[in-house]
């Protein structure tokens, strides 16, 4: 019950949002009259009491199965994955010059044996409408329809996600039924105006030609960004509800498979049991394995295992790998098995040529997976780069360690659970690779803006989970963060509750980096600096903000849009 009513209030919700916009001229222009029959003058008819329930179903119908199946299937058959949808703009363009011209109307029929009148165009039922609009039907991605979108690319679909993605297509039709029955009204109060015959059909035409061109240059999308989507509070309430934490799990980033990672704290001084390991998947490839063969952590019980989250341009992951590096080469043999998960934060890095000479130039000679769709960095719930999960002989995770330093802590516990696994091994010598983490004090901290370990706020007021109001203090202190505006704060991340909000930073370091994620335009000022934008898209990375030749101090302002998440800021 919990999936059925999270999805359908999700579809509400959706239905409701600009994003379905495109589609209403549409889905109200073609409820409601038809042409007539064949050799008849081009005229508008009522149309069946039943043809908007007919358009919604093939739009529910078409819409389900391609959300839920077609990239499993497109990529069984290697077809581009944008076939299905330049296949339904073709047939709604082909269906709207139709509707402009008869004759064209006719031509098709013979070839297609009467198919788009029958099927697909505005005669009969109107269910072929619904098929193709369903192909094209793109609505706004919120954590209900992501997490259909996740099961249905990683192919883990089970009753749950069939029931998920099929009630959240009946909510999203629920609205779209409305307009519907709405056209049909109006159509069959205007069937005595024979003067307007002509123009409805024209306007029909009209209206499913400029959604066909719309589409294939991506023009509804531009829309979006340009409306504000005053529905993201509603979709954000339902996915962190208690029930929409248990539906979503089916495919979000919460899982029962990663759920208990949150008993893990970031560089806790002890071991602690953070449940199974989850699995690394979604690699598209391995580097160091013999005949590149990929890894099952099943395959690893009785090692240890540290699993290294990085990407090779990474400042941080620069100086966390030689660490990692010692620690394979002193422990492989006393039972320490390191895997290296790359996941790109830029898209240069998703080349694996790039990826196996960033790994030859830091001696990395452990196996290492490629997430570039980071399948795995989402199954883990990472936020950071980089990031250490310590699991121990029996495939529970042990520590998680987020950044830079404290690697004596994390030595310690790998010799500690090396020692639990064989209580005969033979250790060799502490490794003394040298800490090239900037001096505590000779930069800012790491910044993190989640509820849960967030540092260096400024004030004033409290900084709290939840959507508060915030202003800059009068006076603020150095290595400091502080907020301005209305902020939504999360556990792991903050973001602009209204509008748009306004981080000031001030730091000292060489080199600023933050980790955001969303979608949106973020516009960067520094003490004197001119003012340049950062666009963020996707899930999260880091974004260079200052790079300069020595340490200095500096304070910046970033103004932040509704719709991107700030994570941390980053300091080298």
């Amino acid at each position: 019950m919990d999936v059925v009513i999270i999805g359908l209030l999700g579809g509400l919700i959706t239905g409701i949002s600009p994003c379905i916009l495109p589609v209403l001229p549409v889905i109200f222009l073609t409820a409601g009259a038809k042409p007539a029959e064949r050799g008849k003058l081009p005229e508008v008819i009522p149309a069946k009491r039943s043809r908007p329930y007919w358009i919604i179903a093939g739009l529910v119908l078409s819409f389900s199965v391609v959300t839920l199946l077609g990239s499993v299937l497109l990529g069984l058959l290697s077809i581009p994955q944008d076939a299905i949808r330049w296949a339904g703009v073709i047939v709604l363009l082909a269906i709207g010059v139709g509707m402009l011209f008869p004759g064209f109307e006719q031509l098709l029929e013979k070839p297609f044996q009467r198919l788009p009148r029958r099927a697909v165009g505005e005669g009969g039922n109107g269910f072929g409408v619904g098929l193709a609009l369903g192909t094209v039907f793109v609505p706004c991605a919120g954590p209900v329809l992501a997490a259909i979108i996740v099961a249905g690319a990683t192919g883990r679909i089970g009753i749950e996600t069939v029931l998920l993605t099929v009630s959240f297509a009946i909510g999203v039709a629920l609205p779209l039924l409305v307009f519907a029955l709405a056209g049909r009204g109006v159509a069959r109060r205007l069937q005595g105006f024979r003067k307007r015959e002509r123009i409805i059909r024209i306007t029909g035409g009209i209206a499913m030609i400029a959604l066909a061109v719309g589409l294939a240059f991506n023009v509804p999308q531009a829309l979006q960004r340009l409306l504000p989507d005053y529905t993201a509070g509603l979709q954000e309430n339902l996915a962190q509800s208690e029930a929409g934490e248990r539906a979503l799990g089916l495919g979000g980033l919460v899982t029962d498979e990663n759920r208990d990672l949150d008993k893990c704290a970031n560089h806790a001084p002890e071991l602690a049991s953070c449940g199974t390991a989850p699995a690394l998947k979604g690699i598209d490839g391995w580097l160091n394995t013999p005949d590149g063969a990929g890894i099952e952590l099943e395959q690893l019980r009785g090692k240890v295992v540290l699993i290294d989250f990085w990407a090779y341009s990474c400042i941080n992951c620069q100086r966390s790998i030689p660490h990692v590096v010692a620690w394979d080469r002193a422990y492989r043999d006393a039972g320490l098995e390191v895997i290296g998960v790359h996941s790109p934060e830029y898209a240069f890095e998703k080349e694996r040529a790039n990826v196996e000479a960033g790994a030859k130039d830091f001696g990395i000679t452990y196996p290492v997976a490629l997430d570039n769709s980071l399948a795995t960095w989402t199954n883990y719930r990472n936020r950071y780069w980089p990031a250490h999960y310590l699991i121990d002989a029996s495939g529970t995770v042990r520590h998680i360690s987020f950044g830079e330093g404290d690697y004596a802590t994390t030595e310690r516990m790998i010799r500690e659970l090396l020692r639990d696994a064989d209580g005969s091994v033979e250790l060799p010598q502490k490794t003394d690779t040298a800490d090239t983490t900037p001096e505590l004090g000779s930069t800012t901290p790491e910044t993190f803006l989640g509820s849960s370990k967030d540092l260096n706020f400024a004030g004033p007021g409290e900084y709290r989970a939840g959507e508060g109001e915030y202003a800059f203090p009068a006076k603020q202190d150095p290595d400091t963060f502080a907020l301005d505006g209305s902020w939504q704060i999360e556990t792991q991340f903050a973001t602009p509750a209204d509008g748009t909000g306004t981080v000031r930073l001030d730091y000292r370091a060489s080199e600023v980096r933050a980790v955001l994620a969303g979608s949106g335009t973020v516009r960067v000022a520094g003490d004197g600096d001119e003012a340049r934008t950062i666009e963020v898209g996707g899930t999260p990375k880091s974004y260079r903000l200052v790079r300069t030749a020595d340490p200095d101090t500096g304070r910046l302002e970033l103004t932040v849009p509704s719709g991107v998440q700030l994570y941390s800021f980053t300091f080298g």
